[in-house]
């Protein structure tokens, strides 16, 4: 059975840094691509972007350089770190592995 877990989201002030993680199960983690996503209130969901096998990642260009994708395959994770983070960041993040399998989400609120 595919479980994808997210965690690390919570309350932060603007200007923050936060890193989230995925741990995966049920499917051969290190083969698959892996990608984050967020969904602010009121909005459509979008990628943030995805790592590959090889480690190579992609950005969405709205988030490049405060996004950073990275996965550690021995423990069946992948991290989201963010910084700078700005009130518009604020939503539900999950990641999926991009053949129908998603998390269920942890949620980021940054406000002051």
């Amino acid at each position: 059975q595919v479980q994808l877990v997210e965690s690390g989201g919570g309350l932060v002030q603007p200007g923050a840094s936060l890193t989230l993680s995925c741990v995966a199960s049920g499917f051969a983690f290190d083969e698959f691509v892996m990608s984050w996503n967020r969904q602010a209130p009121g909005t459509g969901p979008e990628r943030l972007g995805f790592i590959l096998s090889d480690l190579s990642t992609r950005y969405l260009d709205d988030v490049k350089g405060r996004v950073t994708i990275t996965r550690d395959n021995t423990k069946n994770t992948v991290y989201l770190q963010m910084i700078d983070l700005r009130p518009e960041d604020s939503g539900l993040y999950w990641c999926d592995n991009m053949r129908g399998s998603r998390g269920q989400g942890t949620q980021v609120t940054v406000s002051s």
